[in-house]
């Protein structure tokens, strides 16, 4: 029985972290409860990740937890991914006062009632620990995802990543009705959306008679039933994890939620909720609807054109930073949709060594995490009045103020457009290539002039911080250790994908192939 559960030991160790994590908000006195916190969480991913790389080092698939879980290259893949870039997110999260600067978390202190404690506790900005139990739940509910061998494994995981979001997006006190109204919507829809995606997987169950993701592909290869009950429940379940991806139309929640939620959170939000559903769809489609390909691929295209073209052209429009990086989210949603419709994998017959759908993919969400996670980090920095600011004329002269802040932030974009000699180059050339060979090379061509757009709104922030003169209003804070280390990380990333991709593609084409 233990060594079934053995290779979902990662994800028990970062599931059994949150609930120590819990009991630490009781145990830990008020004061010293932010280190201590801080410090477990890291611990635990750093523990995580090291089984992870062991497990996939040693290459041997298996099912896990009584084959409710698929423990393979594209899961340890996607849980290096999420422990990287969530213990990244801790990172941010464990900042306070920076240079005199509210925490995003934080209320004033002078305007809050409770004991003494409390004041001292918010007034050195040790408040809001639990948002690291709450990382840590929503982590293990995302590897679960990506992993999930059945619907309703699938189901319960996304609820389970799902409401820690929904608490930490409303916890921005410096914006409290802003930030409760962006919680707000976003548990709405975000209900929405999972009652949606189980309406379809009991259509599916209907189907086939089995959660089992193997159990439905036998059984549309059979053609047991009628081909509509089919088709529903593939148009249910695909529309649930779309909403999590933020693609059109399912995502009207984004610009309101990444505007709202506090700054460490969004970026979390931005980078690891889009890993989760990248990778649960990329398993979804291709493991339990393969043989439904001919079906999900034209109204995944038209999905992928939408998402590119309302994340590009709205983007030009925007003229708060903050939002502006929300749209290039959704920009970014419809790219890895490219890499999703080509289907192209080893196991359809690719060359050894060529890269397909599932390695593009990966590798696209790695360059897209470090060029995001640390323009949020960033955006942290930049302060009008004591407070986060992101408006445009906030950010204007930004890179002549701090020009090392403002060439690292440029670096980001890049990235973000596409730019050679930085990882967002190389993965979009790979999700191109990989619907290419799949034979969209009709959506390739209208990604390529939709990158051309996004990267105009890019290269507008640009001129923003280095062509206007610097705001007087406008203060950039000195950045905290863990700021630091999240915006070098995450130039050290986006630099080494564009200028030496080989080690990581290798990786993500060794982790392709799904174990069912």
């Amino acid at each position: 029985m233990f060594a079934d559960f053995l290779p979902a030991a990662p994800v028990i160790l970062v599931l059994l972290g949150g609930v120590v994590s819990v009991l630490l908000e009781v145990a830990v006195p008020r004061l010293t409860r932010g280190t201590v916190q801080a410090a477990w969480t890291v611990i635990v991913l750093l523990v995580a990740l090291g089984w992870t790389v062991i497990e996939w080092a040693a290459g041997e698939g298996s099912l896990a937890a009584s084959s409710a879980l698929a423990a393979d290259g594209p899961a340890w893949a996607a849980w290096s991914l999420l422990l990287v870039f969530g213990g990244l997110a801790s990172l941010l999260f464990a900042e306070r006062r920076v240079g005199g600067g509210d925490s995003p978390f934080a209320p004033s202190a002078s305007a809050v009632p409770g004991s003494q404690a409390e004041r001292v506790a918010i007034a050195a900005r040790q408040e809001h620990s639990e948002v690291f139990p709450l990382l840590l739940f929503s982590l293990a509910g995302m590897m679960v995802f990506v992993a999930a061998n059945d619907l309703l494994t699938m189901f319960v995981a996304l609820e389970v990543f799902s409401f820690p979001l929904y608490i930490l997006a409303g916890l921005a006190r410096r914006r409290r009705l802003l930030s409760q109204e962006a919680s707000l919507k976003y548990f709405l829809l975000g209900a929405l959306s999972s009652a949606v995606f189980l309406y379809g997987v009991a259509l599916l169950y209907g189907y086939a008679g089995s959660f089992n993701f193997r159990s439905v592909d036998l059984a549309i290869q059979q053609n047991l039933q009628s081909p509509w009950l089919l088709l529903a429940g593939l148009g249910l379940v695909t529309v649930g994890v779309l909403f999590k991806l933020g693609a059109v139309p399912f995502h009207s929640w984004v610009p309101d939620v990444y505007t709202g939620s506090p700054t460490p959170v969004t970026g979390f939000m931005a980078v690891c909720t889009k890993i989760a559903a990248a990778l649960g769809l990329l398993r979804l489609l291709y493991s339990a609807l393969g043989a439904l390909r001919w079906d999900w691929q034209v109204a995944i295209a038209a999905v992928a054109v939408l998402t590119m073209a309302v994340g590009a052209v709205i983007g030009l429009v925007q003229t708060d930073v903050k939002r502006l990086l929300a749209y290039s989210s959704i920009a970014h949603a419809g790219f890895i949709l490219v890499g999703v419709v080509g289907a192209t994998a080893v196991a359809d017959g690719l060359d050894s060594g060529r890269v397909g759908s599932v390695s593009s993919v990966l590798f696209y969400l790695a360059a897209y995490g470090f060029a995001t996670l640390g323009a949020f980090a960033i955006v942290t920095l930049v302060r009008r009045s004591g407070s986060e600011a992101t408006s445009f004329d906030a950010w204007a002269g930004l890179g002549r103020r701090s020009p090392l802040l403002g060439v690292l932030m440029t670096v980001f974009l890049l990235s973000m457009a596409g730019i050679p000699l930085t990882g967002g180059f190389i993965g979009k050339v790979l999700v191109f290539v990989s619907a290419w060979t799949g034979g969209y090379s009709w959506l390739v061509l209208i990604a390529v002039v939709f990158s051309l757009v996004t990267a105009a709104f890019y290269f507008r922030v640009i001129w923003v911080m280095f062509g206007r003169e610097p705001s007087a209003e406008t203060a950039v804070v000195t950045p905290g250790a863990g700021t630091q280390v999240v915006i070098w990380v995450g130039v050290f990333g986006t630099i080494l994908l564009g200028v030496l991709p080989g080690p990581l593609m290798d990786a993500a084409i060794d982790a392709a192939g799904f174990l069912r």
